[in-house]
């Protein structure tokens, strides 16, 4: 894979993801710099994580009618004018009003950059990347913005610039990226059964992660008794595993097929959870944070990859990524009143076996699309590299083609 030609997909990938993975600074600073209760910024975050879900369903069937290009601007615009508006702005209807409008715009830059990510041949080396991307960006702005000083502006500043800083490579995007079956026909929606059974699994995936993660921070303080600043730490180097945990599924590649590294991850995600949910302490806070925060990119990698792999126009990446935002967008909701119902470890005790659960369709579909997927017009073997390309019916690859692709490749080179 040539990673020039993946660099406008990877930034799109990490402009669309940065606004997610900032959410708990988000929110943590309208509460304190605004006049919202907990609650009421927690609900600014989330409507601001539908609105991007929004764009994804809205936009997955159209995104090939308007064209990669002119759909990444539209998206990068409204980001830069939704976050940058509710930067500048201490009225709360305008921040948001910036805030949904900036979630849409990186709902619309994640769309375009699934339906490319799914036209490379290796989409899981991309995905990757751009989780590696969104992961240190994610983790500088975590290490920056506090000594900035207080607000929300900071982090709604720094995803509004990461918009505008984007904005320059989609020149390097085509204008259209429409992939139609030999003969001028127009595909249907490929793999109904299989894609709509890891929609309603990530959905689930998400919301059971993003329960507990929405009230980790409640979980070190109360039922942990550390300090705020001990809390802080922990998660400054748990997001910094996390990028270890993207470069060693970058490494690994497919070497283990898709269906272990997701039913096994989310298996260890699911102990993760419940250890941290349980904490009484400085050593079993920290290890159930850091190691879930590793395993968690790795196995979303791969779910990425298998959504992409399910249609190379990209539809399912983008249904299976708007399913997982609305999962985290309800995540936080749902936590809260379990834990304030049950308390924190019961609530672990709810959220790892129910994950193990989901594990088991997840893993169903992975081993049912086990392999390379077969893109139109080329003939491969089975787990390798191309043996020889032989167009059938007269068709080209046009998903290889119109990202500038075409030619042989070898998917499984371990390079980046």
């Amino acid at each position: 894979m040539s990673a020039p030609r993946s660099l406008p997909l990877v930034a799109l990938f990490t402009a669309g993801y940065l606004a997610p993975y900032l959410l708990p600074t988000v929110v943590g600073r309208l509460d304190a710099g605004l006049p919202l209760s907990a609650t009421q910024a927690g609900a600014v975050g989330s409507a601001l994580l539908l609105s991007s879900a929004a764009a994804g369903f809205l936009l997955a069937s159209k995104a090939e009618r308007i064209g990669a290009r002119a759909l990444a601007r539209a998206g990068l615009a409204l980001a830069v004018l939704g976050y940058g508006g509710a930067a500048l702005s201490g009225a709360v209807p305008l921040v948001v009003a910036g805030l949904v409008a900036g979630g849409f715009g990186s709902g619309t830059a994640t769309t375009v950059a699934a339906t490319g990510i799914a036209a490379r041949p290796d989409p899981h080396r991309t995905t990757t990347l751009g989780l590696l991307g969104v992961s240190a960006l994610a983790g500088a702005v975590y290490l920056t913005v506090p000594h900035l000083g207080p607000g929300h502006g900071q982090p709604l500043a720094a995803i509004a610039l990461t918009a505008l800083a984007v904005w320059p490579l989609t020149a390097r995007l085509p204008r259209r990226t429409a992939v139609r079956a030999p003969g001028g026909r127009a595909t249907g929606l490929p793999h109904r059964r299989p894609g709509t059974v890891l929609a309603a699994a990530m959905f689930c995936w998400s919301l059971a992660q993003n329960s507990l993660w929405g009230v980790s921070g409640r979980i070190g303080l109360a039922q942990a008794h550390l300090g705020e600043a001990t809390v802080g730490a922990v998660f400054a180097v748990a997001l910094g595993t996390a990028l270890l945990g993207v470069i060693g599924a970058s490494a690994l590649g497919p070497r283990l097929g898709r269906a272990l590294p997701i039913g096994a991850g989310t298996a260890l995600i699911a102990g993760c959870i419940a250890l941290s949910a349980s904490a009484n302490g400085l050593a079993s806070f920290a290890t159930g944070e850091i190691s879930w925060n590793t395993v968690y990119p790795v196995v979303l990698s791969y779910v990425i990859g298998l959504a992409a792999a399910l249609d190379p126009r990209g539809r399912w990446a983008v249904l299976v990524g708007s399913a997982s935002s609305l999962g985290t967008a309800a995540g936080p909701l749902a936590g809260s009143l379990l834990a304030a119902r049950t308390g924190f470890p019961v609530m672990g005790l709810v959220l790892a076996p129910g994950l193990l659960v989901v594990a088991l369709p997840m893993t169903a579909v992975a081993l049912h699309t086990g392999g390379r997927r077969l893109l139109p017009g080329v003939v491969r073997r089975r787990g390798g590299t191309p043996v020889v390309e032989i167009p059938v019916d007269g068709a080209a690859e046009p998903a290889r083609r119109a990202y500038g692709t075409a030619g042989p490749h070898r998917t499984g080179a371990t390079g980046l």
